[in-house]
């Protein structure tokens, strides 16, 4: 027997397009119930390209006034797409972005300690 979807759900999230090493994503509104890159999307409501360019930036544009409008029609935005709407300020930021961030400086700094370690244990052995 098919299932039979009742109450079927307008996301926000991302749609993945670009090459296989070089992602970039349109971020959509769509029914939960279609694929991923499916064509069927109501609107394009930004991009999102996660390869840092030149500066070390990952560039992000968003449609605020459509954004608005679907979420005041009830469309749930994914975990990835709520990050980025709380990273540009629109949305509250997700409760895991500043753990994540916390542990990515954590990480940051056992590196840098690491190398200066081993820089260091080489000049000792070249002397």
């Amino acid at each position: 027997m098919p299932k039979i979807y009742r109450n079927p759900r307008v996301m926000i999230r991302l749609a993945r397009h670009g090459c296989a090493n070089r992602p970039f994503y349109h971020i959509v509104a769509i029914l939960n119930r279609r694929a991923r890159n499916s064509e069927a999307f109501f609107e394009q409501l930004g991009t999102y390209d996660p390869m840092p360019n030149n500066h070390n930036e990952k560039l992000v544009s968003f449609n605020f006034d459509r954004l608005k409008y679907w979420l005041a029609k009830g469309a749930e935005p994914t975990k990835p797409v709520y990050t980025l709407l709380g990273y540009s300020g629109f949305l509250p930021l997700h409760p895991m972005s500043t753990v994540l961030a916390r542990r990515a400086r954590q990480q940051q700094q056992l590196n840098a300690a690491a190398a200066l370690q081993e820089e260091n244990t080489e000049s000792e052995i070249a002397s």
